[in-house]
């Protein structure tokens, strides 16, 4: 199961990418098992050298019995020391900056896919849905003719 950050795709240049595990409670392993997990607002922040999954909601079940628990809380990534200075480094140029792509589990653990990003310009959004566009009306005529 994979879980997608489409907004992240949409708004971003992915330059680079990281596989990164991630901290997580119990509750909250069975609720992404249940596909219960919203990355659309979500970001990755590096602050005393350790790197932190912010804003990802992930709601509580019903059956666990937590008062406490904040879905919004911020997950610390498993990540090696070099791998955080590498990306600290990287991301004090302008406009980079560090988006989860997706979460998936990989051998009972779950992972996420860190992308190094830049931001799209909003003819660039457009260029790509003209594109998307223009490669579906072909589809169709292939189709059209294969019939």
């Amino acid at each position: 199961m994979r879980i997608v950050n489409k907004k992240a795709l949409r708004n971003y240049h992915i330059l680079e990418r990281l596989e990164a595990g991630v901290a997580l409670l119990g509750s909250e392993v069975k609720s992404i098992r249940a596909g219960r997990l919203d990355l659309n607002e979500s970001f990755i922040r590096v602050l005393n050298e350790e790197a932190f999954l912010i804003n990802a909601n992930i709601p509580k079940l019903v059956q666990t019995g937590s008062k406490t628990y904040d879905p919004f809380r911020p997950r610390k990534l498993l990540l090696h020391k070099s791998q955080i200075q590498n990306l600290m480094g990287k991301t004090s140029g302008k406009g980079i900056t560090l988006v989860p792509v997706s979460i998936y589990e990989k051998n009972n653990n779950f992972k996420v896919d860190v992308g190094l990003a830049k931001s799209k310009r909003e003819f660039d959004k457009r260029k790509v849905l003209k594109e998307k566009d223009h490669q579906r009306r072909i589809e169709q005529e292939l189709r059209g003719l294969k019939e």
